[in-house]
């Protein structure tokens, strides 16, 4: 039987959101006793020169320097570098501490928090089902602020970082691949510099001491960038609807692994903010099924 694009598009996506919601969860947690700070450097360092070689073998260097001559695009770009990298931080910060769930909880409002900007900023139209998607979005972040301590911060930042990362890049026509390289090249003298001050401490985990564990951190770039490419050609070949229905395969399983794998504590509070939840993503994956 032959495998239409559309299917090809639906299994690339359902692969990269998979990837992002379980083999990257448990590659970062896996490897947290390095320290958050370090993981992030890896994934900065990586990152860039897996796309610098990805760029390089797609022949790709000549739309790269077209955009450095727009000086608003590069401007844009600056910005969602630092945006990306803040994501990354959190994010990672997030998987090495043990707050998997208050990750995932990001991740699951996060699309209905790019339509509520998209309305904001860019005057999207939004029916009754979106409304009341962003209503129950809202009315869950603050019934959480009832009790200081039970709101999921790195979730909000998550969430937050990335729908501003997006409204951003939605302003300019890049190809995501090679926005995402001219975004690391910006933040790789920030990591370099990071990185020479943890060796010359000492505190570093990556050295030639450790060959195997030197090795094992380099993936931290193709953690990131292959799912990136699955997703991506994805959307190219299936469209945005069905693949943002497949998206949240991520938060789910981010979910699943935090409560069930890692036993990380879930109050009431959380979970009547989840159901909430629940219920927005629900009314707007079934938005997004009847347009499709």
């Amino acid at each position: 039987m032959k495998i239409t694009d559309f299917n090809k598009g639906i299994i690339f996506t359902s692969l990269g959101s998979f990837w992002w919601g379980v083999i990257g969860v448990i590659y970062f947690q896996y490897f947290s006793f390095v320290g958050h700070i370090e993981l992030v450097i890896h994934r900065c360092l990586w990152t860039a020169l897996m796309l610098i070689l990805t760029t390089t073998f797609l022949s790709k260097w000549e739309i790269l320097f077209k955009i450095f001559k727009d000086s608003t695009k590069i401007f844009v770009l600056f910005i969602t570098g630092f945006l990306i990298f803040a994501n990354w931080a959190v994010w990672i910060y997030a998987v090495s501490t043990n707050q998997i769930i208050n990750a995932s909880f990001g991740y699951f409002i996060m699309p209905i928090l790019s339509v509520l900007f998209g309305y904001i900023f860019f005057k999207e139209i939004l029916n009754k089902k979106r409304i009341v998607s962003i209503c129950l979005v809202l009315i869950s972040i603050s019934y959480l602020f009832l009790d200081f301590n039970t709101i999921p911060w790195v979730g909000l930042f998550v969430a937050l970082s990335w729908s501003i990362y997006n409204l951003l890049r939605k302003t300019i026509n890049v190809e995501t691949d090679i926005g995402l390289l001219i975004e690391s090249l910006f933040i790789l003298p920030f990591a370099i510099i990071a990185f020479y001050f943890l060796i010359n401490k000492g505190v570093n985990d990556f050295s030639l001491s450790n060959i195997p564990l030197m090795l094992l951190l380099l993936l931290a770039g193709p953690m990131t960038v292959i799912p990136l490419f699955l997703y991506v050609r994805g959307v190219e070949l299936s469209g945005l609807g069905p693949t943002g229905m497949i998206f949240f395969i991520t938060p789910f399983f981010q979910f699943l692994l935090g409560f069930f794998y890692y036993d990380e504590p879930f109050s009431i509070q959380k979970f009547l903010s989840f159901i909430l939840i629940w219920i927005a993503v629900f009314i707007y994956l079934k938005d997004l099924y009847e347009k499709s």
